[in-house]
């Protein structure tokens, strides 16, 4: 049976490692599309290793990156056979900057390759993975980390990626790319960006590579638009996301209103016009309260090509969000206790982010007053032009005296959490704080966790799979089944 040449279903690409490998590789297997996040993969990795790799999954994918010397390095430096103690913390990593060490883009570079070859392993399906445009350090090393992997699709939103088709292409050649940063401060005449070489990054020893089709996430047919006439390279197709969708969401279109719970108020300007996208003649998948067989149907009816479900796949037993969580947040939906809160200020990158009320969580207003403030991991980072002309990186969820000092506004700290941090928590890889214990968790979802209930199998289930989720959600398509992929 031949694997879906387009897919109905996109996993989202949730989190850190939310989406990891185990939940891309399950949804691929079924014909669908699977997605690995891109987010913060070094730092996955190295934690990863120093967890003592139980299951030897990564040091089996290391095996498999064409530059040994580079793994040798990375294994010599973070593995610790049988894990660390439990007691004592993760080693950090240096944070990224804009011209770091070979070592340190290598990290980035073997992480993504990681990624991506273990969600790909065994099967013939199809696997993207998912990057934040806000996040551009890593962007560059990450895309040819994936790429050497074999990754079939990019995603990338939060933001306007109108230079990521023509890296693509580029990186196929073989040839150096570079990526403009968004500098506070700033002005029309400077000149920063992030650079990577292959060639150099490889000492000429490049290795083949296929270009993966690009889908960049909008909210609008204007942003569409402009990227299907703009982009030097070429867009083949659309995810557009809705304000109902986790993680981070556009802002509203206009004068920003915030509602009673202090909610931004989202209008008629922020529909998106489906008319006008099926002007583009380029497929388009919509995301955003899109996670039932009627949604489904009708996304189809309307003439997308499908849809990309985050939530549904969020609290699935493959799922990388830890185990706790989901048994408690598929319980709490059952009884709809659930509460989600599009929180203005929580996320040091600007945008409205999804918050899921769990106690104990940042999400906790006695827990996050309770966490003393640190930027220690640094991926929602923003660059500004220092007085002598330099980069320098500040975040408003460290702590306050650090961001002003920088040049930052103290309102702006107000209500930041350490979104980084707390991410890494979800997925069980949280810090181990000498004062606070371990991180707390962060937990981001869509608004649909309040019916997840609708993948249970039976009333006593307590858990479902992802392939229940593609099966509930493919349940109303006549035309489309439900198969599995060839294994390799």
């Amino acid at each position: 049976m031949e694997n879906c040449a387009q897919p109905i279903i996109i996993q989202g690409g949730m989190g850190v490692a939310v989406s990891a490998w185990q939940l891309a590789k399950a949804v691929a297997q079924t014909g669908q599309l699977g997605v690995v996040s891109g987010t913060a993969l070094d730092a996955v990795l190295v934690r990863r290793l120093q967890l003592g790799d139980p299951n030897g999954d990564t040091r089996r994918a290391l095996t498999e990156f064409p530059f040994p010397d580079m793994v040798a390095r990375i294994l010599c430096r973070y593995f610790v056979p049988g894990g660390k103690a439990a007691n004592e913390p993760f080693q950090t990593l240096p944070m990224l900057k804009e011209n770091s060490s070979q070592e340190r883009i290598e990290l980035v570079v073997v992480a993504n390759f990681v990624e991506v070859f273990l969600a790909k392993e065994e099967h013939e399906g199809l696997v993207g993975i998912n990057f934040l445009e806000k996040i551009q350090l890593p962007t560059l090393p990450s895309l040819f980390g994936a790429m050497i992997a074999g990754v079939d699709y990019v995603l990338m939103g939060a933001g306007i990626p109108i230079a990521i088709a023509h890296a693509i292409d580029e990186l196929c050649e073989g040839r150096a790319v570079e990526l403009s940063l968004r500098v506070d401060g700033a002005e029309a005449d400077d000149k920063f960006a992030v650079r990577f070489d292959p060639e150099e990054f490889t000492s000429g020893q490049i290795p083949w590579l296929t270009r993966p089709k690009f889908l960049p996430i909008v909210a609008s047919a204007t942003l569409a638009t402009m990227l299907a006439r703009k982009s030097k390279g070429r867009v083949d197709g659309f995810v557009v996301e809705g304000p109902t969708a986790g993680g981070h969401n556009a802002p509203p279109r206009g004068a920003t209103k915030l509602n009673e719970r202090g909610e931004p108020i989202y209008g008629k300007r922020d529909i998106v016009d489906l008319e006008a996208m099926r002007s583009l003649k380029l497929p388009f998948w919509l995301a955003g309260s899109y996670g039932s067989p009627e949604q489904v149907a009708s996304a189809l009816d309307s003439g997308a090509a499908g849809v990309q479900v985050g939530t549904a796949f969020a609290f699935c037993d493959e799922s990388g969000m830890h185990e706790d969580i989901r048994r408690t947040v598929i319980q709490a939906s059952q009884s709809g206790e659930l509460e989600v809160l599009t929180d203005p200020v929580a996320s040091p990158a600007g945008f409205p982010f999804k918050v899921l009320s769990l106690l104990g969580s940042l999400s906790d207003s006695v827990a996050f007053q309770m966490r003393k403030r640190c930027c220690d991991l640094g991926f929602l980072r923003q660059s500004f032009k220092k007085a002598d002309g330099t980069l320098g990186w500040r975040c408003p969820a460290e702590p306050v005296a650090a961001y002003v000092e920088k040049g930052g506004k103290e309102e702006d700290t107000v209500g930041r959490k350490c979104v980084c941090n707390g991410l890494m928590a979800n997925i069980g890889l949280g810090q181990l704080r000498r004062l606070e214990g371990i991180e707390k968790p962060l937990v981001t979802c869509g608004n649909e966790v309040k019916r997840l209930a609708r993948f249970l199998q039976s009333p006593e289930a307590v858990s479902y799979s992802a392939y229940d989720v593609v099966s509930t959600l493919l349940s109303q398509v006549a035309a489309k089944q439900l198969v599995p992929v060839p294994v390799q």
